[in-house]
């Protein structure tokens, strides 16, 4: 079972297709990169779960193809309370 990650992180988001570099606000300040392969590779920071869902709320809604999810940076445990 895979480790939870909850914090902030870079993250690599993989669609189908070339999007230009204009869609750079759109998606969050993520750098738009159309790779070699006819996919685009989406690159940054990402704050938390709840921003990570809203960047794949914004791939759905753009009608792309997710291909990939890629936390590329893990910024080691994260010091949580958890309040019962």
């Amino acid at each position: 079972m895979p480790a939870e990650h909850h914090g902030p992180g870079q993250y690599q988001l993989r669609i189908r297709g070339h999007l230009d570099s204009s869609w750079t606000n759109w998606f969050e300040g993520m750098a738009v990169t159309q790779e070699n392969d006819g996919t685009t590779s989406l690159c940054g920071p990402v704050l938390d779960q709840a921003a990570l869902h809203g960047l794949l709320a914004k791939v759905r809604d753009i009608g792309a193809t997710l291909i990939a999810v890629n936390l590329l940076e893990d910024p080691g445990p994260q010091n949580e309370t958890i309040k019962a």
